[in-house]
């Protein structure tokens, strides 16, 4: 499952043009940076869930607020986030939740990427956090009767995000995973009381995520 396909299908017609309206920029340029934005989340929510803590941040989210209803009307969400948000589409602490202080940096390369200002990235990503978190929920809720065994629907929810994140490090956004994956390869060794998931249940994942995940179950 690619979470980046499907997240790209969310933006058809109707809402790519309800976005761009948002930020004041042209469809293309908008989806050209509403693809790395997505590959950033995604790059990011697979650095949290490389911890057991992380893994359950997460899925207490999606169990609290994020039960994939948005993306019945996304065009509707987005005029509504205009005026004020709630718990499932406060894109903002979505954002400091996932990728915390790299905002700027992944905004920055984003801009470079597309040609949209700062400015227009920075409307961009609290746009699109909520349609992340709300397929993640959707993701999870169509499947939370088809999970068992040892890790059960979490470990499902990591294998997925670690294998997505790496299909777009392939797909020409490494440089941005990279960015919000820096954190787990230092944080590997910097915090060694915390138990990560064992080696055994690792995700199958190569290039930049079989190094992540090498360093991260190194010994384990």
């Amino acid at each position: 499952m690619d979470l980046m396909q499907l997240l790209q299908s969310q933006l058809n017609g109707d809402v790519l043009s309800q976005i761009s309206q948002q930020i004041g920029a042209d469809e293309n340029q908008t989806a050209t940076a509403a693809n790395g934005i997505f590959a950033s989340l995604v790059g990011g929510l697979a650095n949290n869930a490389t911890s057991p803590s992380g893994l359950s941040a997460l899925s207490a989210a999606l169990d609290r607020d994020h039960d994939g209803s948005i993306l019945d009307d996304l065009v509707g969400m987005v005029g509504v986030m205009a005026q004020g948000a709630s718990p499932a589409t406060n894109g903002l602490g979505i954002l400091s939740h996932i990728l915390g202080n790299k905002q700027e940096q992944v905004a920055q390369q984003v801009s470079q990427n597309s040609g949209l200002s700062m400015g227009q990235i920075m409307k961009l990503m609290p746009i699109l956090a909520p349609i992340v978190m709300g397929l993640l929920g959707k993701l999870r809720n169509s499947n939370a009767n088809q999970t068992s065994g040892q890790g059960g629907g979490l470990f499902d929810l990591a294998s997925i995000l670690m294998g997505s994140a790496q299909s777009a490090q392939g797909g020409g956004f490494g440089d941005l995973i990279g960015t919000v994956l820096g954190g787990v390869l230092g944080g590997a060794q910097s915090a060694p009381q915390e138990q990560q998931i064992p080696q055994a249940q690792a995700p199958q994942a190569g290039g930049l995520f079989g190094k992540l995940l090498g360093t991260i179950f190194k010994g384990r």
